[in-house]
């Protein structure tokens, strides 16, 4: 049996003993339920893994049916063993995810992230709060239904924040980025010209 099937093998051992179903794909995955999440980060804690990320999906737009609109997934390795193991949570809209941040301390800011993008909340986090997009944006970027590219995004304090301005990274405290000028909508933003380089001839050279 080569490496590859015997490092399946293992994590599959693994699933099984801790009593949990597998989600066929490519890479392995374990389904877990609600209930079960902390019990099992635990027990997997406890096994030598390590969280390594977090990230949500919105299958609302999937064409093969969910068993709820939302999934969280928790990307864990063990180090030592050199085995890779996918934690998945299918979650419904508005339903509280325990945090797993007493377990790994690295699912802080991940697990924020999942909020700020998508609106899973994580009880029992710490500080959940944004962590990518501006404080006066309304609603989750990474949902399928969120209205990214067809209108201008009007902010709370009275700005508007231009699609493409914004998957850029802007937050609309510069005019001149973002065409604000006082919750008034204006053309596209002009780009201020640079000052001429030092030590560099004018027109080319010429006088």
């Amino acid at each position: 049996m080569d490496t590859l099937n015997v490092l399946a093998s293992e994590v599959q051992g693994i699933v099984r003993r801790i009593g949990l179903e597998v989600e066929p794909g490519l890479e392995p995955t374990a389904l877990v339920p609600l209930e079960r999440l902390e019990e099992v980060a635990h027990e997997l804690r406890l096994e030598g893994f390590m969280l390594l990320d977090v990230v949500g999906i919105d299958y609302l737009e999937y064409v093969e049916p969910r068993p709820e609109r939302f999934a969280v997934v928790y990307n864990l390795y063990h180090p030592h063993r050199n085995l890779r193991l996918f934690l998945k949570l299918y979650v419904a809209d508005g339903v509280e995810v325990p945090s797993l941040y007493p377990v790994w301390r690295a699912a802080n800011y991940t697990e924020r992230e999942v909020f700020d993008l998508l609106g899973i909340r994580f009880g029992g986090h710490p500080d959940l709060r944004k962590i990518l997009t501006p404080e006066d944006l309304e609603g989750h970027p990474l949902r399928k239904d969120f209205p990214i590219g067809e209108s201008p995004t009007l902010f709370n304090d009275g700005r508007f924040l231009d699609p493409s301005a914004f998957r850029a990274g802007l937050k609309g405290s510069q005019r001149g980025l973002t065409g604000w000028r006082g919750g008034e909508r204006v053309g596209r933003p002009s780009v201020p010209s640079l000052p001429p380089t030092p030590g560099r001839p004018e027109n080319g050279g010429k006088a």
